[in-house]
């Protein structure tokens, strides 16, 4: 995927040097409930998400109820903005606690937050069209002209023009196209939600779905090297071992909904 990034490649330059996040050792806790609205902010000095005085160091919990919090509760989409830096608008919405996006005849585009994490927990519930392809991405960074990241995968083969013959590295719960799920996954049926997990910690991924962990990899290791080589990131310097990045909501032309975000970070200052 090639995307032009200049926008934020701008807001990621602007904030390298801000620590904006909770002081090492620390565990932020959100449990939240989600949804947006628009809005058309460009790419401010003051990131959302920053700490706040008074954060608790020694490994304390600390619960963002700050403008982070925000980004998770779904209240608006102030800590969202596209690949360029600008406000979100087009078919993403927020009503009733619920973040989603509607198909129009111009794709409105993947968004991302105005935040960059490090290691954290994710939780949510999601639910896709028949034939839908969507995605949440973690530690999307620019590489060049590119925005990419590790995908959570979110799929429905129906719409498969090859009539559902998706490698499984590139069904719903992978590592899009780097890990398969394994025989735990159970994808629930269309127009029923489904429980997610991603958590990024200490160099290991883990995808969970429906309750059941589906997919454990480790960043670097000789594994993770080997299917980075057989995957469309293969030309791509050191993907995704940077230790921050922006999460993504991806817009892949389908409609796709979310809800019942639960946000941990495990204290990595970025």
């Amino acid at each position: 995927m090639s995307l032009n990034s200049k926008g934020l490649s701008k807001c990621m330059s602007n904030h390298l040097s801000r620590r904006n996040f909770v002081a090492a050792g620390t565990l932020a806790v959100c449990s939240l409930r989600s949804g947006f609205s628009a809005e058309t902010s460009q790419c401010q000095d003051n990131l959302v998400g920053e700490t706040s005085n008074g954060s608790k160091q020694g490994g304390q919990a600390k619960d963002q109820r700050g403008q982070n919090a925000d980004v998770w509760r779904g209240m608006s989409l102030d800590g969202w903005m596209g690949l360029d830096g600008q406000g979100v608008s087009g078919g993403w919405q927020a009503k009733d606690g619920v973040i989603s996006l509607r198909k129009t005849l111009l794709r409105s585009g993947h968004i991302v937050t105005r935040q960059e994490f490090g290691d954290f927990e994710l939780g949510f519930e999601w639910r896709l069209a028949k034939g839908g392809n969507s995605g949440i991405k973690y530690r999307v960074r620019t590489y060049g002209d590119r925005t990419l990241g590790c995908e959570y995968q979110i799929y429905d083969p129906s719409g498969d023009p090859n009539g559902g013959a998706v490698e499984r590295k590139n069904s719903t719960a992978s590592i899009y196209d780097l890990y398969e799920p394994n025989d735990q996954v159970h994808v629930r049926a269309i127009g029923e939600w489904n429980t997610a997990k991603i958590v990024v910690r200490a160099g290991r991924i883990e995808h969970w779905l429906n309750e059941s962990k589906v997919v454990e990899a480790t960043v670097g290791d000789q594994e993770w090297e080997r299917r980075v080589a057989g995957s469309k990131f293969n030309d791509v310097k050191d993907f995704s071992k940077n230790p921050c990045g922006r999460i993504m909501l991806t817009d892949h032309g389908s409609d796709v909904a979310y809800r019942n975000f639960q946000f941990s970070s495990f204290g990595t200052e970025c």
